[in-house]
């Protein structure tokens, strides 16, 4: 099982919009990208990511709650400097890198589907009630969502490499001169909001930020779908599919990456290959996790053209993905 270092958080329930079952919002400086549990008897289903900017809130699941029933958890963007901090608690449930559905017994003594694993979900207790909404809290807290988002554009900024005051809720000269050259360096449209002010610090940050592993980002427009090939003297397979949102990322191997190259193939929902090459690897249209190499035909299966990056030296590794294919400018950490 693999578990992300869990930042010190408070799970505050306040009375909920009335349109909204679970609403969950997000006090805190990160990005956070949140998964929700259901437990039905003995089977749940898991979903996952909603994608929460400091000050937002956003519908988690529309149906009533049932007492003792929906468990939560959040992890922080891969855009974000330093380990990768996470919000939960102790009831472990499947999850995906990329988003997901997941349905499987609670009494499973592992997690099932390809490409899934565990981590600790916290338990809302609803007390009875079919409406809730929950905050995620930093510690030291903002006191209001106002003053997270404030502090969520200063630690952006920051992962930007811009020079920016104390990562809190108030503003300071710093901040200011930082985010206006950001605005000026990205052209925003004179009516631009946060909400694409968030997106493009996400997305300018993740350019700079390689974690460890291997990272596929979708900078295009539409959703994604994606596999992996690793050709090594130690492993020769072929995974997939990781299904990722326009303007997200998945981490596709979490592990430091011990291999000169990693083959990767990406194609639209409908087919249309988005990246790709001439090194071939076995896939099937559903998932799969694929040992060996060659002979697809043999086997049954058939084979698709991935494109070989390039991972000698280095311990993690960032492919963004644009509408044109494989973009040039990749992140690296090197050993």
């Amino acid at each position: 099982m693999r578990f992300w270092p869990v930042l010190v958080a408070l799970l505050m329930l306040l009375p909920s919009a009335a349109q909204a079952q679970l609403r969950l919002c997000n006090r805190t400086s990160y990005i956070l990208y949140a998964a929700t549990a259901q437990i039905s008897g003995a089977s749940s289903q898991t979903q996952g990511w909603i994608r929460l900017a400091p000050g937002d809130c956003q519908t988690a699941i529309a149906t009533p709650l049932i007492k003792q029933s929906t468990l939560v958890y959040a992890r922080s963007s891969l855009a974000h400097s330093g380990p990768q901090r996470a919000w939960g608690g102790n009831f472990p449930a499947c999850v995906r890198d990329a988003n997901f559905t997941l349905r499987q017994t609670v009494i499973a003594p592992y997690c099932n589907a390809g490409g899934s694993f565990s981590v600790p979900f916290a338990a809302i207790d609803n007390r009875g009630r079919p409406d809730f909404t929950m905050t995620f809290d930093d510690s030291p807290g903002f006191r209001t969502l106002i003053a997270a988002q404030l502090g969520g554009v200063k630690r952006l900024l920051k992962d930007n490499g811009f020079t920016v005051g104390r990562i809190d809720g108030g503003p300071d000269k710093a901040t200011g001169k930082a985010l206006r050259d950001f605005r000026a360096r990205m052209h925003f449209a004179p009516g631009a909001g946060n909400a694409e002010l968030f997106a493009a610090l996400e997305k300018e940050a993740q350019k700079k930020i390689a974690p460890a592993g291997y990272t596929v980002c979708n900078d295009g427009k539409e959703e994604l779908l994606v596999a992996m090939g690793e050709s090594s003297p130690q492993l020769q397979a072929s995974q997939g599919w990781w299904r990722i949102a326009a303007g997200a990322c998945a981490r596709t191997i979490t592990t430091p990456l011990a291999s000169d190259a990693v083959w990767l193939l990406a194609q639209k929902l409908n087919g249309t290959v988005v990246a790709g090459g001439g090194d071939k690897f076995c896939v099937t249209p559903q998932e799969f996790d694929i040992k060996k190499r060659g002979n697809c035909a043999s086997r049954g299966i058939s084979e698709a053209g991935f494109a070989k990056t390039q991972t000698k030296g280095a311990l993690g590794y960032v492919a963004h993905i644009g509408a044109a294919g494989l973009m040039a400018d990749q992140a690296r950490i090197p050993k």
